[in-house]
C-alpha cells in the first residue's frame, strides 16, 4: 500500500503506540509532560519519514519474516537499554532494524524523528504488511534521558496469571478489553520453547523456537484466539483468559467474540493501542531526540 509520508501517517488502523518506556514509565508512575501528539508533526520537519521506516522494514522481511512481529515486541517492551531485565532477556530481537531506520533518518532528517516515534511508526508498519489493519498514527513523541529497570520487571510475564495480568494493565488505565486486544499480537512471531505451556517438552533444547499461531504464524490476523478457543495457546498467560475461573465473567467471552469476527478484533486492537500510545509519552521539551536509540546523548549533541 504505497503512500506519500504525509497521507500514510495520517490514515486509520492498529497501534498508535507508545513513547520511547512509555509502558515502563507509566508503570513506574512517571508524569508526561509538553504538548500532545499529532498525526501531521513531521509532515514540515520529515515529510519521507514513513516512507523511510517502511522501506527499511521491506528490506528487512525479505531476509527475516519475523522482524514485523518483533518489531512489535519492541514496541512493547520499548527498551533499549534495559535488554537484560526478565521480560527482554535473550528474547527482544529487531534492534539492529531500528539502527537501520534510525541511520537512514539521520541522513534525510538529522536530529528530528525521534526512536520513540520510529517504534510507533515501524509497529504499525509491521501490522499493516503483516495483513492487519492500519491506522492514524500520533507522533511527537521524545526520547528518555534516563532508563527504568525497576519497571520494565513490571511488564506482562507470560507466566502471569489472570489477576496479576488484569492489575498490570488496570495500573496503566486499560481493561479487559484492551488486555484481550493487544494480547492478540500474539497472532504472529516465535517464542523460545521454555516460556510455552509445553516448556521444551518435546524434547527441544531450551531456546528452541515455536511459532505463536501454529495456524498462520506470519500473518496478522483472528487465528489467535481461535487457538485459545481450542485450548491450544502458546503461553500460559494467554490461555488463562479462558481457562482462569474468572474468566467466563471477564475476558472469555471476549476471547469468543474476536476468534468468530476479526473485524470486530481489528477495530478493538486500533482503539486499544492507541489507548496504550497515550500513556506518559514525553513531548515538547521534554527528553531528547536521541542521535543512536541504543543510548542517551552525549553533551553538546
Amino acid at each position: 500500500m504505497a503512500a506519500s509520508s504525509s497521507s500514510r501517517v495520517s490514515s486509520p488502523g492498529w497501534l498508535m503506540l507508545a513513547a520511547h518506556c512509555a509502558l515502563l514509565l507509566a508503570m513506574a508512575g512517571a508524569a508526561s509532560a509538553g504538548s500532545a501528539l499529532s498525526s501531521t508533526f513531521y509532515d514540515a520537519s520529515c515529510p519521507s519519514a514513513y516512507d523511510v521506516v517502511r522501506r527499511v522494514i521491506q528490506n528487512a522481511r525479505v531476509t527475516d519474516p519475523r522482524i514485523p512481529a518483533s518489531l512489535i515486541r519492541l514496541h512493547f517492551h520499548d527498551c533499549f537499554t534495559e535488554k537484560t531485565v526478565p521480560a527482554n532477556n535473550n528474547s527482544a530481537r529487531g534492534f539492529p532494524v531500528v539502527d537501520d531506520i534510525k541511520s537512514a533518518l539521520e541522513h534525510a532528517c538529522p536530529g528530528t524523528v525521534s526512536c520513540a516515534d520510529i517504534l510507533a511508526l515501524a509497529a504499525e508498519i509491521s501490522v499493516e504488511i503483516s495483513g492487519g489493519p492500519s491506522w492514524r498514527v500520533l507522533l511527537g513523541r521524545r526520547d528518555g534521558t534516563t532508563t527504568n529497570v525497576q519497571s520494565a520487571k513490571n511488564l506482562p510475564s507470560p507466566f502471569d496469571s489472570l489477576d496479576k495480568l488484569q492489575k498490570k494493565f488496570r495500573n496503566v488505565n486499560l481493561d479487559d478489553t484492551d488486555l484481550v486486544a493487544l494480547q492478540g499480537a500474539h497472532t504472529f512471531g516465535k517464542v523460545q520453547c521454555q516460556f510455552t505451556r509445553e516448556n521444551c517438552t518435546a524434547g527441544q533444547p531450551q531456546g528452541s523456537l515455536e511459532d505463536l499461531d501454529r495456524v498462520t504464524p506470519n500473518v496478522f490476523d483472528n487465528k489467535y484466539y481461535g487457538n485459545l478457543v481450542d485450548g491450544l495457546a502458546q503461553l500460559p498467560s494467554d490461555q488463562v483468559m479462558l481457562s482462569d475461573p474468572a474468566a467466563p465473567a471477564t475476558t472469555a467471552p471476549i476471547v469468543r467474540r474476536f476468534a468468530i469476527n476479526q473485524k470486530d478484533f481489528f477495530g478493538k486492537f486500533v482503539v486499544s493501542m492507541i489507548k496504550m500510545g497515550n500513556i506518559s509519552p514525553l513531548t515538547g521539551m521534554a527528553g531528547q531526540i536521541r542521535k543512536n536509540c541504543r543510548r542517551v546523548n552525549s553533551k553538546g549533541y
